[in-house]
């Protein structure tokens, strides 16, 4: 993977254009510029370019890599690489949306989000690499956690350790977290088979975060605006996401439309204008002036929705907009609930204005819900929620919990407290349908999963059904996949640099090392390695004055592995690893410590 650990990333996909991202993983310590070039083709072999071209990237924007690729054909898989330092990248697989006066019938999404890493393996991602029957898929935020290691719902059976190891504050923090999480294999091949759309929620900056300020932010821990744009910056620079600074830096609220079927209303209900959370009966939570999307954005959204012509309107948002009460008090004031007058505006301006088809999808709560959306007793919508990748639900009487929840609210159809999993959302000109699919386990890698609910609605109706059928992918959404490893070919691409890579391994050899991770690194280094024999194996690290900071034999057996390194105690600077095998071949691979 050399250097392109983290893999390939697409999204944002429009009928002409689409982002694709990668990162380079510098071999200099110098912060020198690093030159990277990347093709678009229409097929897996790169025959067919259709988009080329060369970058600059450097240490300013943590050596990422993103390219806004234009004038492409709508509704059609692309396969796309990037080239450095005479190194080719995995080959990434992305699709535009079919083009705006398109009638496309039957569009599919996966929806996933709360995917906290030291929960649990990421199964989720697993699956739906597995799966391949859908169009993109949809991130609606906790895309990583912001906590310290054993901060939030560590499992002792995965034994999965973030870096680093302390609370997430700054910009060179909330790098390294993504870092962590593009280097897990289930995220980087999903990544690398779809174009995504994602919007950030609360735990990419802090828990319970509002526009100045959060539940997990202290004052000890600095200026919170410096802190959340701190967040922002990484965010942009570590996800395929398109650059927005026409109407303001950092701003992920945006319209996708896929033909004349389906547009799409992406919301920040987090950071870009919210007010603080109030407490239960606080005499502030009917304040006019209090607000869950700020007013621009809220303009923003009632014009779009008042505009579309699309049959669905599909808004993926964070945060649960229908109630959740119990003895008619509100349950939760992180999500519309506590908000109640703007959602109010929102719902009136739905109803008022004839808009039809008008869907929900949304994260946050870890859990799953189907649920009606009403104005007194009249319905607007629907809202279909997707349970988290890997965090806590409800882990004890669950069943017990949802039967009082659907007892006391009557316009939520179903809801499932402590399963993780994922939702398929099928859309046609007859209905839209919501799958849910939970995992059989998180607490070891494994793919297995099983099929919970499905919940339907039909066309200009807004009433809920129950249905035992799952949706199925229409033909032609399967495309040619790429294989896992950078291609290898005997000609290499013009863009490249001619010259051999330093580190070319011998086939023959007993130990293959596959990449240091993450590089710079700050506390764990990560040593991945393929051993082709059991037998001993010796490693050491030497610093640039060839003083021998760490040093371990062990018997290895033959297979993949992960051996981990505590750089805590080490000054920064330039270090060497050293690998000798039984067969005496020796490795050295270079990395710096922050």
């Amino acid at each position: 993977m050399e250097p392109f650990y983290h893999g390939v990333a697409s999204g944002d996909p429009l009928q002409d254009k689409v982002i694709i991202w990668t990162r380079v993983t510098p071999i200099s310590t110098d912060q020198e510029p690093v030159i990277v070039s990347w093709k678009v083709a229409t097929d897996t072999a790169m025959t067919n370019v259709v988009q080329s071209g060369s970058l600059i990237t450097t240490h300013e924007r943590d050596y990422t890599v993103k390219i806004d690729v234009t004038n492409l054909a709508p509704d059609t898989w692309y396969y796309y690489e990037f080239y450095a330092f005479g190194q080719r990248s995995i080959q990434g697989r992305t699709r535009t949306t079919p083009s705006e006066m398109t009638f496309k019938d039957s569009l599919r999404y996966a929806v996933v989000s709360c995917a906290n890493f030291e929960a649990g393996f990421f199964n989720v991602y697993a699956s739906l690499a597995e799966r391949k029957d859908f169009d993109a898929v949809l991130c609606l935020g906790d895309y990583y956690y912001e906590y310290e290691t054993g901060g939030y719902s560590p499992n002792p059976q995965a034994g999965r350790v973030v870096d680093p190891m302390h609370e997430i504050v700054t910009l060179s923090d909330y790098r390294m977290r993504h870092s962590i999480y593009k280097l897990d294999p289930d995220l980087r091949r999903l990544h690398q088979l779809f174009p995504w759309f994602c919007i950030w929620d609360d735990h990419e900056s802090a828990n319970d975060s509002w526009l100045n300020g959060a539940e997990n932010h202290t004052s000890d821990e600095g200026d919170w605006i410096e802190r959340k744009n701190a967040s922002k910056k990484a965010y942009f620079e570590w996800m395929p996401i398109r650059d927005n600074n026409e109407q303001g830096q950092y701003q992920i609220y945006r319209s996708i439309s896929y033909g004349t079927l389906v547009d799409f209303l992406f919301l920040d209900t987090r950071l870009e204008g919210r007010s603080e959370q109030v407490s239960f009966g606080s005499s502030q939570l009917n304040s006019p002036t209090r607000t869950l999307m700020g007013i621009p954005q809220r303009d923003w959204l009632l014009n779009e929705l008042s505009n579309s012509s699309a049959t669905y309107k599909i808004v993926a948002q964070q945060v649960m907009i229908a109630p959740l009460t119990a003895f008619g008090i509100a349950l939760n004031m992180d999500q519309w609930d506590g908000y109640p007058l703007e959602r109010s505006m929102l719902l009136n301006h739905i109803l008022y204005q004839g808009i039809q088809n008008f869907v929900v999808l949304t994260g946050d709560i870890h859990t799953s819900w189907a649920s009606e959306i009403r104005v007194n007793s009249t319905n607007v919508g629907v809202e279909f929620v997707t349970p988290s990748v890997t965090s806590p639900g409800v882990e004890f009487a669950a069943d017990i919990g949802a039967g009082a929840i659907l007892a006391a609210n009557s316009h939520i159809k179903w809801t499932n407290l402590d399963k993780k999993g994922y939702i398929i959302v099928d859309v046609n000109q007859n209905r839209i349908q919501s799958d849910w699919y939970f995992m059989s386990t998180i607490d070891e890698p494994n793919t297995s999963y099983s099929w919970a609910k499905s919940y339907y609605k039909n066309t200009n109706a807004n009433q809920l059904h129950e249905t035992n059928t799952v949706s199925f992918a229409r033909e032609d959404i399967f495309g040619d996949v790429p294989q896992y490893c950078p291609r290898i070919v005997v000609e290499e691409p013009e863009e490249e640099p001619e010259e051999e890579p330093t580190n070319a391994l011998e086939n023959d050899q007993d130990v293959i090392v596959m990449g240091l991770y993450p590089n710079p690194v700050s506390t764990l280094l990560n040593i991945q390695f393929s051993n082709m024999t059991t037998g001993k194996i010796g490693m050491k690290v030497i610093d640039a004055t060839g003083r021998i900071v760490w040093n371990e034999s062990f018997i290895c057996q033959k297979g993949s592995w992960i051996k981990q390194v505590n750089t805590t105690d080490f000054a920064s600077g330039s270090y060497t690893l050293f690998i000798e095998s039984e067969d005496n071949t020796v490795i050295r691979k270079r990395f710096i410590k922050q």
